[in-house]
């Protein structure tokens, strides 16, 4: 079940709510990343205090540890993993392209090399539909070819080609599911490929659709005139993802062309390795200069890491590789990621979202 409703908007700039088999999620949304079945450092709680609506899981690992059966015995990924509100699970598509030293593909699917243990493991809409069913997600991705940067037309065009096949394959396997399955635009750099995958998804139907082979090693600049030319030609009924975007700057300018749903690992990974997201900036707490400063991480920010510590302990902790700096670090930069959607979502409302974009530079 999915039913989209736009609430207000500014521009192409839409503000809606996403209705789920698990929950409201508020639109513009940003989804934090659990690969594994968790987001690393901290627990469903955790999240549930920060408010979070949605979660990204990973189909292709969860099939390889733990495996369809173990989480077959839950019912679920969310008795699995003990989170009770929507789960969007990526199809694997996208390690078709980050493993491609490990894989063989062909328009039947992807023979990959486990990163694990070296066993061959095969991969197509099939079987990709099948583990997401089984992982119960409430939105499930088509298994797409994931184009890479650089890629010459006749590459692209090719990728794009293969997704439409295996589009009208995973929306086959998806008959009799009451959740949502969302199509995958793909034509690398090229205006004219993007606009015939489109066309193609259009007429097979599907309950979202999301903008992929973006934030592959593109310059920035492409990346936004690819958005600005895709993302207004998408349904208006229908919801709109940009999978893998992004830094705060890249969600503010696709939510400006348009896009309603995101995800990235960029705040957890970030956040163990010390860079926090802060109203002025990224503070790397590693620095000298944090050895004595009592201020919070962010002075504005109401989550724990900031309610109840200094830069100067953060820096402490990161120093002697204490796990909690991690964990306070990952809850900082996702209330901060939340934060800035719901800013976004005011914004939209109060019609006051150009002025939102300035500060971003956008």
């Amino acid at each position: 079940m999915l039913r989209f409703t736009q609430i207000a908007r500014q521009g192409e700039a839409r503000r809606g709510q996403l209705e789920l088999n698990h929950g409201v999620v508020e639109t513009p949304v940003f989804m934090p990343v659990g690969t594994f079945g968790a987001v690393k450092t901290i627990e469903p709680r955790d999240l549930l205090s920060l408010d979070t609506r949605i979660l990204l899981g990973n189909t292709f690992h969860l099939m390889l540890r733990p495996g369809a059966d173990v989480i077959e015995l839950h019912g679920g990924l969310h008795r699995f993993m003990g989170w009770n509100r929507p789960i969007l699970t990526d199809s694997g598509g996208f390690q078709v392209f980050s493993l491609a030293r490990l894989r063989r593909m062909d328009d039947s699917g992807v023979l990959f090399r486990s990163p694990f243990d070296g066993s061959e493991v095969f991969l197509g809409p099939e079987e990709s539909i099948r583990m997401q069913r089984v992982l119960n997600s409430d939105i499930a991705m088509i298994f797409d070819d994931c184009t890479p940067y650089p890629a010459t037309e006749e590459q692209a065009r090719s990728s794009m080609e293969r997704s439409l096949i295996w589009a009208e394959r995973s929306k086959q396997a998806f008959e009799g599911s009451d959740n949502s399955l969302f199509g995958i635009i793909q034509g690398g750099m090229y205006p004219e490929l993007r606009e015939l995958s489109l066309k193609n998804l259009l007429g097979i139907g599907f309950d979202g659709y999301a903008i992929g082979g973006l934030s592959v090693g593109e310059p920035k600049q492409q990346m936004y005139e690819m958005l600005n030319i895709v993302a207004p030609q998408l349904p208006e009924g229908r919801p709109r993802y940009l999978m893998g975007v992004g830094t705060p700057e890249d969600i503010v300018y696709g939510v400006k062309c348009g896009v309603d749903m995101f995800d990235c690992v960029l705040p957890t990974r970030n956040a163990r390795n010390g860079w926090l997201y802060t109203s002025d900036g990224v503070v790397k707490i590693r620095n000298k200069k944090y050895r004595d400063d009592v201020r919070p991480v962010d002075e504005g920010c109401s989550c724990p890491c900031c309610e109840n510590f200094t830069r100067s302990y953060l820096r402490h902790l990161y120093r002697v590789n204490e796990p909690l700096c991690a964990r306070l670090c990952t809850l900082h930069n996702l209330q901060h990621f939340l934060n800035l959607m719901e800013r976004i979502r005011a914004a939209i409302e109060q019609r006051t979202f150009d002025q939102l974009c300035l500060e971003f530079d956008v």
